[in-house]
């Protein structure tokens, strides 16, 4: 064996244990780590939020929009209802996105004028009071927020659906707040899903 084919070996040799060593030590170690922190400081985050019902069974995740209607996919008058969304058919976990529409897009335009228009005649409201989030998608299309001014705007037709005070009802969108990221990253926002959620437990309860 030459010189030349002993250097190669050695240099094989040493890249071979290179990657074995990384791959044990990036692949298995670090996730094994990173899996058992995000176990023991954050479990719930870690298992990725999952919200039950009053019956216990799992109904969704607080992270990920989803739609409240009937089978018909007619919005549910008892439940605040989420952002639109682009994702897929809507709220789609495999395919998370925008519209990518411009806002001067014709189809853009059409889509919030459309929305604008059902929201104003299934809450009652004129339509410049309706806000920006109840019209149009998120980037992602899973948001599992609201403004506290969407929902705010929706309490009066969820009391008469349920047979709650108003006041009461805007007292539980109150607690339902969340304040922005850090203090200051984003806006104050509400998550629908633990507010419905809330809901059918108090009546539920009743």
């Amino acid at each position: 064996m030459n010189a030349h084919s002993r250097t190669a070996g050695k240099t094989l040799a040493v890249a071979v244990r290179a990657l074995l060593a990384c791959t044990l030590l990036l692949g298995v170690g670090y996730t094994a780590v990173i899996t058992g922190l995000g176990q023991l400081v954050f479990p719930a985050q870690a298992n990725g939020s999952v919200l039950t019902g009053p019956d216990g069974a799992v109904v969704g995740s607080a992270l990920i929009g989803q739609p409240f209607t009937d089978p018909s996919g007619e919005p549910l008058p008892q439940y605040f209802q989420p952002r639109p969304s682009a994702a897929g058919e809507g709220y789609d976990g495999a395919a998370s996105s925008g519209s990518n529409w411009g806002p001067e897009h014709p189809d853009f335009v059409a889509a919030v004028a459309e929305r604008r228009a059902e929201i104003a005649a299934r809450d009652g409201v004129p339509e410049h009071a309706i806000p920006a989030d109840a019209v149009t998608a998120s980037a992602s299309g899973l948001d599992p927020h609201i403004s506290p001014e969407y929902a705010a705007l929706q309490v009066p037709r969820i009391a008469a659906e349920r047979g709650i005070p108003e006041a009461e009802l805007r007292e539980l969108v109150a607690a339902h707040v969340e304040a922005p990221d850090l203090g200051f990253l984003g806006s104050e926002r509400i998550n629908v899903l633990r507010l419905n959620l809330e809901l059918d437990e108090r009546e539920a309860a009743a």
